[in-house]
């Protein structure tokens, strides 16, 4: 003791410098506590920063984890997990997406979630984080997988969805608290988001796209795997047209992916509110009257935004970022998401064509 000064200097002596104080019953006895008070202030730690840790033996371990092979020893979790019986499914795309594919992910994950089922995604641009939000605004759950530590937001201009998700749902990483994002990781925690869901819905892809990785997952893990199909011209669509000509069901409306997670006979889904006649009688009101598509495609001059975007649109495309200004400069009242929705329905229906980001006239 009175080589090194204190009790409190002995404790913290490295394990060498120790053997020459204690006998080795001593220090076996005293490096025991000690780990126990480390354990003890990490603890602390994950505790003040809104985190768990979960190893794979406690009770709250998901138990959609424990069959993978390569399961992951721990997870830490900020926010709360899902209960077990609710049914998931993973909303997954490209991170540079099309309007198409940001009105998809919208209209699927609100649905999903409106119908009581959490989404799984990872907290990326494009797909991932418009499907987060869409869940979130629907009312629903949703969990971000990250390839770094769970405090840690990436990308950052993801920031409010990320508080959003730690209030409402769960932050969740295998890699401890401080780690930074780092490419190597991410291709890794994509097997956790497909294992977590008992589907996986590829909303748009690239052929070569790093969504594939969590598609090759899903299969290994043998959930269902589901994509959007889209125009077969269209570069961001041809890994979701080759998933289905390989196999994969074709996604053609929210209601039929949630007949199929009824027929896992696992979970049980709350009737879906946005199902087609539901959502044609909230469209027309009391009134029973018509949507807004098909107002603008059987009269003439019934929705004044479809005709003033008509009207704007030629053979020279352009963003619809212009086109918004241009509308409010002349007095065309509407959000930039109501116009984002508007030109996906004119692309679809041919009036107009989607070329990259930007828009033009279809032919007549």
């Amino acid at each position: 003791m009175e080589a090194v000064g204190s009790a409190e200097r002995v404790f913290y002596l490295e394990e060498e410098k120790l053997g020459l104080l204690l006998s080795p019953a001593q220090q076996k006895k005293l490096l025991e506590v000690r780990n126990r008070a480390h354990i003890r202030r990490e603890y602390e730690m994950l505790k003040n920063s809104g985190m768990e840790l979960y190893p794979a033996s406690d009770p709250f371990y998901p138990k959609r984890l424990l069959p993978i092979p390569d399961r992951p020893e721990a997870i830490y979790v900020k926010g709360k997990l899902p209960q077990e019986r609710i049914p998931a499914v993973a909303v997954i795309g490209a991170r540079v997406c099309s309007a198409y594919g940001a009105y998809m992910a919208e209209q699927f994950a609100a649905a999903l979630a409106s119908a009581g089922v959490c989404t799984i995604s990872g907290l990326a641009r494009g797909i991932d984080g418009i499907g987060q939000r869409a869940a979130l605004r629907a009312g629903g759950t949703t969990c971000a997988v990250l390839g770094c530590g769970a405090d840690i937001c990436y990308p950052p201009e993801n920031r409010q969805l990320y508080d959003c998700i730690g209030r409402q749902g769960a932050i969740i990483s295998e890699y401890p608290p401080g780690t930074p994002p780092r490419a190597g990781l991410f291709p890794q925690r994509n097997r956790i988001i497909s294992a977590l869901a008992d589907m996986v819905l590829v909303i748009e892809a690239r052929e070569k796209s790093g969504t594939l990785i969590t598609v090759d997952m899903a299969l290994e893990q043998g959930k269902e795997v589901w994509a959007v199909p889209g125009r077969i011209t269209d570069e961001l669509s041809r890994g979701c047209n080759r998933l289905i000509w390989q196999g994969a069901s074709p996604a053609l409306s929210p209601a039929a992916l949630l007949e199929e997670l009824q027929k896992l006979a696992v979970f049980p889904c709350r009737e879906m509110p946005g199902s087609e006649s539901d959502g044609r009688k909230k469209a027309g009101g009391t009134g029973g009257g018509t949507d807004r598509t098909d107002a603008g495609r059987n009269s003439s001059g019934a929705d004044p935004l479809r005709t003033a975007v008509l009207d704007r649109l030629d053979f020279s495309a352009v963003s619809p970022e212009r086109l918004y200004e241009e509308l409010r400069a002349a007095g065309v009242s509407c959000s930039l998401t109501q116009l984002m929705q508007l030109l996906v329905e004119l692309t679809l229906e041919g009036s107009c064509v989607q070329e990259g980001n930007r828009f033009r006239a279809g032919m007549p």
